[in-house]
């Protein structure tokens, strides 16, 4: 598929709309993208012409929805570049999949077993392994990052232990947009024997994944981030190594056989799929990703380059600006988080709203990442394919606005 700005536009109906009688310049993506119609109308037709539950049903709108429901299991499986759809599983979210991995995993560490996280991450990447520490006595390191918002992996190989049991850490920054060495970070989980997590949020909505080639244990990402519904995630790891975890959640369909006694668990990934599975989710999300698949994305990366380079040219011409993250274009995406001197991010974003331009301020559930830079949040822009100049022109006039009128 040719990469035509204007047609790949065409397909996100949100786009033609001008709430308040202005056009939307969207430059939220790093917290939601837009979906294509494609996608709506495969969760409008699934829930109007095969809606039932999946599984366990004989009847044809039973057979239907479970058909819909592994089909999209394999098209998740084809944009992430893995052979076996088994090794796909669905979960509510980027926060469900750590959740999952730090219960079904992670409770199967003992007291002092390290697991390293760094500055960079979401908290959905901190918070789970801060329990886990509660329920476990395991221990929480940290990775520090540099000043120009990157890990710092001068400091990798001495934070990585012999007690080190697993690297959770995130594949692009959602806030400094900064991508991760994966290739180093495995390396020295090898050499310890230690597991790695990605939090793939950010970076699966950038372009087909090859996951088995990263040299990771687990992958997750949200269906919301790569142009699917809200409601639906995934985890992906090896067929070994879900096999050899137990189940977090308890109850229907994830089972084998149920006595009073005890209960034994069904094979990978249904295992860790209990409870009626969010079905239309997942058959928008396979339709998403599909028309993702499809998509020219080496075109598709360098227009978003282009646009992120006018975006940190604009802010940097701001005086007294500050850019949260690298300056440059170099092994970063296209989330851009900024401070302007005086102002506060949410006052930033209202200006900017009222020029139809949709951000995000505050301090983007990292704040230890804010700890780190010493403030209490920042605005940010962040861009996908669909993004246009018209975009960023509207943000920088917007820009203009904000000092005019707040400085």
């Amino acid at each position: 598929m040719s990469f035509d700005l204007a047609s790949l536009r065409a397909e996100f109906p949100i786009l033609r709309e001008r709430p308040g009688g202005r056009p939307i310049h969207y430059l939220d993506n790093a917290a939601t993208a837009q979906m294509p119609q494609i996608a709506i109308d495969a969760v409008s037709r699934h829930e109007a012409t095969s809606r039932g539950n999946i599984f366990r049903g004989i009847h044809r709108l039973a057979e239907m929805a479970t058909e819909a429901y592994q089909k999209a299991r394999a098209d998740v499986a084809r944009y992430c570049g893995v052979a076996d759809p088994d090794e796909i599983v669905f979960t509510g979210g980027t926060t469900g999949g750590i959740n999952l991995i730090a219960h079904s995993l992670g409770d199967g560490f003992a007291p002092g077993d390290e697991i390293l996280v760094s500055e960079l991450e979401h908290h959905s990447n901190i918070v789970p392994w801060q329990l886990l520490g509660e329920r476990r006595g395991t221990v929480l390191r940290w990775l520090p990052v540099t000043d120009e918002g990157r890990l710092d992996l001068a400091a990798l190989d001495r934070s990585v232990t012999g007690r080190t049991k697993l690297i959770a850490l995130t594949h692009a920054s959602n806030v400094t947009g900064a991508v991760t060495d994966i290739a180093r970070v495995a390396k020295a989980a090898r050499r310890v024997g230690a597991q790695v997590l990605l939090d793939g949020a950010q970076m699966a909505p950038h372009g087909p994944l090859d996951l088995p080639a990263l040299g990771i244990d687990y992958y997750v990402f949200s269906g919301h981030k790569v142009y699917g519904p809200n409601g639906i995630g995934v985890l992906w790891s090896r067929r070994e190594r879900l096999k050899a975890l137990p189940p977090f959640l308890g109850g229907g369909h994830m089972i084998r056989r149920v006595t009073k006694e005890r209960s034994t668990w069904a094979e990978i990934p249904h295992r860790f799929e209990a409870g009626t599975m969010p079905i239309a989710q997942a058959v928008g999300l396979g339709a998403a990703l599909r028309w993702a698949t499809g998509l020219d994305w080496e075109a598709a990366v360098t227009h978003m380059q282009r646009l992120t380079q006018r975006l940190l040219d604009g802010i940097g011409a701001v005086r007294g600006s500050r850019v949260v993250g690298p300056q440059g274009l170099q092994q970063r995406i296209g989330v851009v988080s900024f401070m302007l001197p005086g102002l506060h991010p949410h006052d930033v974003c209202q200006v900017l709203d009222g020029h139809g331009v949709a951000l995000r301020g505050g301090h983007h559930c990292c704040q230890p990442l804010m700890d780190r830079f010493g403030i209490v949040g920042a605005t940010r822009a962040s861009v996908a394919p669909y993004s246009d100049d018209a975009d960023v022109d509207a943000f920088l006039a917007g820009l203009d606005a904000v000092q005019r009128r707040l400085s």
